[in-house]
């Protein structure tokens, strides 16, 4: 999935088949905010889109924080380089019952049907196994969103079980489930498609 790494010893920028995805920027913040203040990227999200765009740069900054404390976090990605940002993801540290990498994807709706975010999924699982090996891969998924369940079983993500997040019920999805947790203890399958 990875066709190569720019940056000795790390993640930091990759190119995929189709795809940049380079560690976010100061420069980015426009376009994370653009991402995430964007009621269709939002339809999925109970909170909806944040609006507040320096809520926007203290995320980003956050996970410009992750690149610096752990070598690993979400990338900017773009079809090329120099272009604009189509969307983001990967995966960055998060604590669940357990220290995981949490698996992320949001892109523009300009890039929807492009099949980018499993492109960015796989790159993201691929990263993790090369350089967090010991960290399980997540998702945290709302029942009902199919595009994102189908994106996370085509990185090899399996359903795990139904969590309660942030009041609402949630889908959990992970890789290679490490037996000995009970965080990650397989349960029936999400209802529906």
């Amino acid at each position: 999935m990875i066709v190569s790494w720019e940056e000795p010893g790390g993640p930091g920028h990759v190119h995929t088949a189709r795809l940049c995805l380079r560690r976010p920027r100061g420069e980015d913040a426009l376009a994370h905010h653009e991402i995430h203040s964007d009621p269709a990227t939002n339809l999925h999200n109970p909170a909806g889109p944040t609006l507040d765009p320096a809520a926007n740069a203290a995320d980003l900054a956050s996970w410009r924080a992750d690149w610096a404390r752990d070598g690993i976090g979400y990338w900017m990605v773009r079809e090329t380089c120099d272009g604009e940002v189509a969307g983001v993801g990967g995966v960055r540290r998060a604590a669940f019952d357990v220290p995981v990498l949490n698996l992320y994807y949001r892109f523009r709706p300009s890039a929807w049907g492009r099949g980018y975010a499993g492109e960015v999924a796989g790159a993201g699982v691929e990263a993790a196994r090369a350089f967090a090996p010991g960290l399980p891969v997540v998702a945290v998924l709302r029942p009902g969103n199919t595009a994102s369940r189908r994106v996370a079983e085509r990185a090899g993500l399996v359903f795990s079980r139904v969590l309660d997040k942030d009041g609402r019920p949630s889908e959990l999805y992970v890789l290679d489930p490490p037996d000995p947790s009970p965080a990650f203890h397989r349960r029936p399958e999400p209802p529906g498609p």
